[in-house]
């Protein structure tokens, strides 16, 4: 099943926020996931099971980091 996301990450606690979230959105660049990145969310697409591990795997680096918020909205009728 193919699955549209929008993402916003949110580093807790910490001054600079761009190397953490830079470091989560190299878990888009490694895959060969078409993305879109805004000024305040990530929309990317693609087979289920690969949307949820490629948030699984954002998620983990980030929170290697420190405290961290991810808010999504997963669609599976919403075409990115």
């Amino acid at each position: 099943m193919n699955v549209s996301c929008q993402f916003s990450l949110y580093p807790l606690g910490k001054e600079d926020l761009g190397d953490i979230i830079y470091k989560a959105l190299d878990e888009l660049k490694k895959r060969d996931i078409k993305y879109d990145l805004g000024g305040m969310s990530t929309i990317f697409s693609g087979d289920s099971d690969e949307v949820f591990s490629c948030l699984k795997s954002i998620f983990d680096v980030a929170a290697k980091e420190g405290g961290v918020v991810l808010t999504l909205t997963l669609s599976n009728a919403c075409k990115v």
